[in-house]
């Protein structure tokens, strides 16, 4: 049983990703939340972001519970540490140079047509099944967040226990409501001037916070390097 403290590590890590990877991460969602909540009022665009949000959850749970052993042997953890931190140093570049929301956890042309595929599979018809597909079908996130499992647990912010991988998700979960919901009450106050504009800025403010968690990664690999632990 891990002790308070590494509990309180590993929510207090999800909460920060989950605010910070949901503002630019997946750009239709916070456009068609910005839409609902513009013309149908806060409770329509709340529901987008909770479906939205209910899927990111279920990605994040995959990767810490489905990979976790994957990530004890050395030589794998050692790569990982490596894959992240030029992983987040490119998305952090991607979403700093930004001119328009995007998705940047898209995978290219092929995810494109997966997604379109889901989306007319589902048809969703309610506001929370329009944000809940439009995740699912995006399968480029549950590759993020496998990438951000194996940096959390390289460098035990999240250890590798069943409750701190729970706290761990609860942080996420709250993480990306709290922005949905803000973004829902602040579109639905505001009229539409909580505009594009305002999330490619925010897009650019979370690309700078990624570079420099990367930095903190690159520095991190070439301390254990000077301390021959890799």
């Amino acid at each position: 049983m891990p002790d308070l403290s590494t509990i309180l590590l590993a929510g207090l890590t999800g909460l920060i990703s989950g605010l910070l990877l949901s503002m630019p991460n997946i750009g239709p969602v916070n456009l068609t939340i910005i839409n609902e909540s513009a013309r149908r009022g806060f409770t329509q665009g709340m529901l987008v972001g909770l479906g939205a949000s209910a899927m990111e959850l279920i990605y994040c749970a995959i990767a810490f519970t489905g990979f976790s052993s994957f990530f004890d042997h050395r030589v794998v953890k050692a790569s990982m540490e490596v894959f992240s931190f030029a992983f987040l140093l490119v998305l952090g570049m991607k979403f700093l140079l930004a001119k328009t929301v995007a998705a940047a956890t898209r995978l290219g042309a092929a995810a494109g047509r997966i997604e379109a595929r889901v989306e007319e599979k589902f048809n969703p018809h309610s506001a929370f099944m329009t944000g809940f597909v439009r995740v699912l079908g995006n399968v480029g996130v549950l590759l993020f967040w496998i990438v951000l499992a194996a940096n959390f647990m390289s460098h035990d912010w999240v250890t590798d226990t069943l409750v701190a991988k729970t706290a761990c998700v609860v942080g996420v979960a709250l993480g990306t409501n709290l922005w949905f919901c803000t973004l829902s009450y602040g579109v639905s106050r505001k009229h539409g001037r909580f505009s594009e504009g305002t999330l490619v800025r925010l897009q650019h403010i979370s690309g700078i916070c990624l570079i420099a968690v990367g930095l903190f990664d690159g520095g991190h690999i070439v301390w254990q390097l000077a301390r021959h632990r890799i």
